[in-house]
């Protein structure tokens, strides 16, 4: 098979019995424990007439037979970073449950605020956390650990993990979360020190490559779908109304695509991966114009990071995470619809909705919920047997270990030329090309 194998680093040789029993004296069970020899492979379809090279066999997460840390002895800690998200609680619940009940471990740090409370110089005191304290935060929004975005020196926050004696930390976040963890686990190495670095993708966008859906997605489609309806419904009311709704999505159009497909009543959806002129026979004004001309009203939902070709930038303008700030591509278009409308003398009314932070800082929808806490239970599991560098993931409906350098190299796109793209094409009805 020409395939290569996604390898996870461990920390070293695996040496002690898990506490989780198996189930091998049950032949109508078979164990409840993962080989060494399992993977899923990231092509699981098969042409053939045509070889398709380049296929990857990432490590199926679960539970394994031995353990690399003691769990009478071992100290976890597990962070929150960058933009709020539905699900964290969820994933910090169940972490601190699967620790605790299915390796007995009874110290799990709730480190505060992100990696601003890895570094003592903040006086930021981390939580001592424990399945009562956490029993019902998954009902919630947000993260009862705050969050914060940035950097911090990663010698700094290993001191600050070494003195508390924690042997592996769980970073909850995004590719510039895991990237620091990977520069956290990089001195560890270094130094010498033991520690298991396992994150868990957290991402708004589903932007993770290698990942078929992070926590947090599902939500914000089904959220960002009740809004479209309410954009379509001022729309439908008025004479010429334009529902104009911006949506998460920095650099992949996920969230997007996914709302206009399960709202139904998007027209025109902008995503950051195609580029569309508002100019021209084929732009979108003048699309725009004709169906309002048929239909009197239209829907359009834009992803924050499309577009950005129309308007100016300044490359030096750069958040906390280290990412350059998207002009607003939601005021811009309003602003251009409505001076387009004017200057025909035709009447419009453009109703703009941006609901980006009522979304991300709502609880977990039932398939979020169940999605954490599968990725949050098999980091508990990735960690006992001291795997490192890694993020847990889903891959056609499995568990996977990837590792962290491979999920950081780039991000997942939405294809022009997939699925998903040629559904919301064929769904809306949109020009293809705004050429």
């Amino acid at each position: 098979m020409d395939a290569k194998i996604a390898a996870v680093t461990r920390l070293g040789e695996a040496r002690i019995s898990s506490p989780i029993h198996s189930r091998d004296a049950d032949p109508q069970h078979p164990s409840v424990f993962v080989r060494e020899s399992e993977y899923v492979p990231l092509h699981i379809t098969v042409d053939m007439e045509r070889e398709r090279p380049g296929n990857v066999l990432f490590e199926k997460a679960g539970p394994r037979e031995k353990l690399y840390f003691n769990p009478s002895t071992t100290r976890a800690a597990v962070v929150t970073c960058g933009g709020l998200c539905p699900g964290l609680n969820n994933v910090i619940r169940s972490l601190v449950q699967s620790l605790h009940y299915a390796y007995g471990i009874q110290g799990v740090l709730g480190i505060r605020y992100g990696y601003r409370g890895m570094n003592a110089a903040h006086g930021l005191a981390p939580m001592e956390l424990d399945p009562e304290m956490v029993s019902d935060i998954h009902e919630i929004g947000g993260t009862i650990l705050g969050t914060s975005r940035g950097p911090e020196d990663p010698k700094v926050m290993l001191e600050f993990l070494k003195s508390h004696g924690v042997g592996i930390l769980f970073p909850v976040g995004g590719d510039g979360t895991q990237r620091g963890a990977l520069a956290i686990q990089d001195e560890a190495q270094r130094q010498g020190y033991p520690l298991a670095v396992v994150g868990v993708p957290k991402t708004i966008d589903n932007d993770i490559q290698y990942v078929a859906r992070t926590f947090g997605y599902t939500t914000s489609v089904d959220s960002a779908r009740g809004i479209i309806d309410v954009a379509h419904t001022e729309a439908r009311a008025v004479i010429n109304g334009v529902g104009l709704v911006k949506l998460m999505g920095r650099d992949s159009g996920f969230i997007a695509a996914g709302a206009a497909l399960a709202s139904g009543e998007v027209n025109y959806c902008l995503i950051p991966e195609q580029d569309f002129e508002l100019d021209g026979d084929l732009g979108l004004l003048a699309v725009l114009q004709r169906r309002l001309q048929r239909k009197q009203h239209a829907v359009i939902v834009v992803a924050e990071g499309a577009g950005q070709h129309l308007m100016p930038k300044n490359d030096s303008d750069i958040d906390a995470s280290g990412n350059i700030r998207k002009a607003d591509i939601g005021t811009f278009l309003k602003e251009r619809i409505g001076a387009h409308f004017k200057q025909a003398g035709l009447p419009i009314n453009v109703r703009y909705i941006d609901p980006s932070y009522a979304i991300r800082g709502l609880p977990a929808n039932t398939e979020d919920a169940v999605l954490c806490d599968m990725l949050a239970r098999n980091a508990a599991h990735a960690g006992m047997a001291g795997c490192t560098g890694l993020i847990i993931g889903l891959l056609h409906n499995r568990m996977i270990h990837v590792p962290t350098a491979m999920a950081t190299d780039g991000r997942k796109k939405v294809e022009l030329n997939g699925v998903l793209w040629k559904a919301v094409l064929a769904g809306t009805g949109q020009p293809a090309l705004w050429k």
